[in-house]
């Protein structure tokens, strides 16, 4: 689908830097994401989009049970932009809020998975890097999944050999949980390093973490990046001074936007449940899949649970339906779930997959010169019949 266009965009620009297996449980896959940017654009005007930037919503034009269009507003002023159908990829519900559909905040409200701030380092010494994860494989996270059948070190070995700097730190053991009890690190769940670029050395460091930040009070997360910033330069110093392959690493560049994993989740035509994720349940009405663990976010107590068999679940269209709402779509991490099953379904293929079905959906029913209005009218198997030509994947062994 979209995803796949997009990693072919990216490859012919030389960012692609491949499927990458972290020989904990994670399959990546990995590019530059700078070079990410011209290969978005690339898309986006190949499509002929119409791109308006710099602008914000800011609320909808509601009749009754329908959104009839949103309102923007930019250096030009205030905008309506109208529209059959609505899609909220905001992640915060920011329009199904405006709109009065009935969402849920975080856990009660009150408590909320970390944020992060993910930054980058130039000159890494990857094979030093790889040959301290061989010479310590406690302090990693490593042969997690059960079915891998590996020991630590024989997953230490063999990250060393696929040779690119995908690694983790676990804040529960090894050399991360002495730099916190001894005051050199912050306290943090883990600290992750992924390939960026091999021609530059790079990297980025998801690292940064604090707890129970309301990502939708914007005092409450601007008041977190001064904090942030400090977490940045105390990981750099750990990294160069304890971690080897990064003696000589510098920094390179910090992400645009803080990365928040929790706020709204809409309360939809279906909730996706804990259980669905874990048994890998399958469904006929499918619209997009998800096979990335449950990763319930904490600085202290992350848990972290593995899908059954390794495999993966479905998606129906019905997660993406705002309840009460004739024509509203909400996409993203805060689709209609549970707070575990959004812990799994918020990472940005199982995002990309559902944007990619509900902007299908939403198209296939403005074109319809007989729809009344309502999405839960979309045909699914049109639809479906719709994403495989798009080449989007739909069915798995597990």
């Amino acid at each position: 689908g979209v995803a796949r266009q997009l990693r072919d965009a990216v490859d012919r620009l030389g960012g692609y830097i491949g499927p990458v297996f972290d020989y904990r449980s994670l399959r990546l896959v990995c590019y530059d994401p700078e070079l990410m940017k011209f290969a978005v654009m690339e898309q986006l005007t190949a499509a002929g989009v119409d791109l308006m930037l710099y602008t914000l919503a800011t609320g909808v034009l509601k009749d009754g049970a329908s959104v009839k269009g949103v309102f923007l507003h930019n250096k030009a002023g205030r905008l309506l932009a109208r529209a059959k159908v609505v899609i909220d990829a905001s992640g915060d519900a920011d329009l199904v809020q405006a709109a009065g559909g009935k969402t849920e905040l975080g856990q009660d409200g009150t408590t909320f998975q970390p944020p992060s701030l993910v930054f980058r380092m130039i000159g890494v010494d990857t094979a030093k890097l790889l040959d301290g994860v061989v010479a310590d494989p406690g302090s990693y996270g490593l042969a997690e999944f059960p079915g891998l059948g590996m020991t630590q070190q024989q997953c230490a070995e063999a990250l060393r050999q696929q040779g690119h700097p995908k690694v983790v730190l676990l804040g529960d053991r090894g050399l991360l949980k002495s730099a916190i009890a001894q005051g050199e690190m912050f306290p943090t769940s883990i600290l992750a390093v992924l390939p960026v670029s091999a021609s530059r050395r790079e990297v980025s460091i998801n690292c940064t973490q604090i707890a129970n930040v309301d990502a939708t009070d914007p005092k409450n997360l601007s008041a977190a990046v001064p904090t942030f910033f400090t977490q940045i330069q105390t990981t750099m110093r750990f990294l160069q001074a304890r971690v080897p392959g990064f003696e000589a690493a510098q920094f390179s560049g910090v992400a645009s936007k803080i990365g928040v994993r929790e706020t709204r989740r809409v309360i939809g035509e279906h909730i996706l449940t804990e259980a669905e994720v874990l048994q890998a349940r399958k469904r006929e009405d499918v619209v997009a899949k998800g096979g990335h663990e449950i990763d319930l976010f904490a600085v202290t107590s992350h848990r972290r649970q593995t899908i059954r068999d390794g495999g993966s679940y479905d998606l129906p269209l019905s997660v993406a339906i705002v309840k009460g709402a004739r024509n509203l779509l909400a996409v993203g991490r805060c689709i209609s779930a549970t707070r575990e099953a959004q812990s799994s379904a918020r990472v940005m293929g199982t995002c990309m997959a559902m944007g990619q079905a509900a902007g299908t959906a939403a198209a296939l029913c403005a074109r319809d010169q007989g729809w009344r209005g309502d999405v839960r009218e979309t045909s699914i198997p049109e639809l479906q019949r719709t994403l495989r030509e798009q080449g989007a994947i739909l069915t798995s062994k597990a």
